[in-house]
């Protein structure tokens, strides 16, 4: 191996490392684990092994005697793991070690030595623990339909092995995690940089908020009802097939996903026109999937304020409201929208129809634009 190591992830571990079964896991189960799979004590304690290996050593502490060893206050240490996202703790709780030791350590030499203070440092654990905590559980359910379909496992077999095999695979997962971390705040600090230097134009108003957007949302049409009518494996399907496709479909051509929404897709693109083409390229891809519900859309530019990880403003909510009255595999755009729009190149290639007037929820009435491609 090649001495230069730059770019490569601390102490990562290459995949070719790992004997591989069917699901990418280590060491497949033979066909007698799988009958231990429904006796559950034998898996407890691999389970909790499997913990203290994760975490580094066992619980040993209780809340005081974390904050102790941390050079911190409990209350702070309290604070810091409900921030994390774990429920309050009695005084006699022994939940700790010393994994959670040096991160609370850390976090308080942050606070003392002024590099950040006590409301920014509860914010990134929130971010960080909001973020793991979905990631997670993605992974495992990613993981176990993986194993249920590749080696005819029920649900709960398929989970069981699972937490047995996980282990194995921890290392490849967390490298893969510190890459793509890596990798977007590497794209962030580039959008961030462009923005910064567009806002210090002359003729920007300094009164507007302070993200341009082309705001995006996406959604099924009739899914309460349809959603009562399916078995809980197609109801899956349905699901992961339209966040699936519209997260490959919005990212793969410039835009971003913000967040799902029960049966909705909010996303952002930098440009109108980029909000544009990744709206109607959705709704085209979704349209094909065999089984899926009637999708409809809206697209509105303005405004935005970026916060904990989403985004808020008269915009998004407008967008929001449009896409409510938006008829079934239509694009619907406001009129300030459709007006900025029309004076870009890309307008070219679409047409621009006006719908009947439609009262929005909190808004009052408008004039909805009907946003189509042009053929050809």
């Amino acid at each position: 191996m090649s001495e230069d190591t730059r770019g490569a992830a601390p102490q990562a571990k290459g995949i070719d490392a790992l004997r591989t079964d069917p699901i990418g896991l280590p060491d497949g189960p033979r066909a007698d684990d799988i009958g231990e799979a429904s006796g559950g004590e034998v898996y407890s304690s691999t389970v909790r092994a499997s913990v203290e290996q994760l975490l580094g050593g066992s619980e040993r502490y209780t809340v005081r005697e974390l904050a102790e060893l941390a050079g911190v206050s409990v209350d702070f240490a309290r604070t810091f793991w409900k921030a994390m996202g774990f429920p309050n703790v009695t005084d006699d709780a022994v939940l700790f070690g010393d994994s959670d030791v040096n991160a609370l350590r850390v976090m308080g030499q942050l606070i003392d030595a002024g590099r950040i203070d006590t409301n920014t440092a509860i914010s990134l654990l929130r971010a960080q623990s909001h973020t793991t905590d979905r990631l997670v559980l993605w992974q495992t359910e990613a993981l176990a339909e993986g194993a249920a379909r590749n080696m005819a496992l029920d649900d709960v077999s398929a989970r069981l092995v699972v937490l047995d095999k996980l282990p194995g695979i921890v290392d490849v997962l967390q490298a893969q995690l510190d890459y793509s971390w890596r990798r977007q705040l590497a794209a962030l600090m580039v959008r961030t940089e462009a923005e910064v230097a567009d806002s210090r134009r002359p003729d920007v108003d300094p009164f507007r908020m302070p993200l341009q957007r082309a705001v995006g949302f996406i959604d099924m049409v009739a899914y309460t009802r349809r959603s009562t009518e399916l078995g809980s494996r197609a109801l899956a399907e349905l699901v992961q097939t339209f966040e699936y496709t519209s997260r490959d479909v919005i990212t793969s051509h410039g835009a971003r996903v913000v967040k799902t929404i029960g049966d909705a897709i909010l996303y952002v693109a930098d440009d109108l026109p980029t909000g544009a083409e990744v709206t109607v390229r959705l709704l085209a891809e979704l349209q094909a999937r065999e089984n899926m519900l009637p999708v409809r859309a809206s697209v509105v530019w303005g405004g935005v304020i970026s916060r904990n990880g989403d985004i808020f403003g008269p915009t998004v909510n407008l967008a929001s409201r449009l896409v409510d009255v938006a008829p079934a595999g239509t694009i619907l755009l406001d009129r300030s929208t459709a007006d900025t729009f029309a004076t870009l190149p890309a307008a070219a290639m679409y047409t621009m129809v006006p719908r009947a007037v439609a009262e929005l929820q909190g808004l009052g009435e408008v004039t909805p634009i009907e946003l189509r491609r042009r053929p050809g």
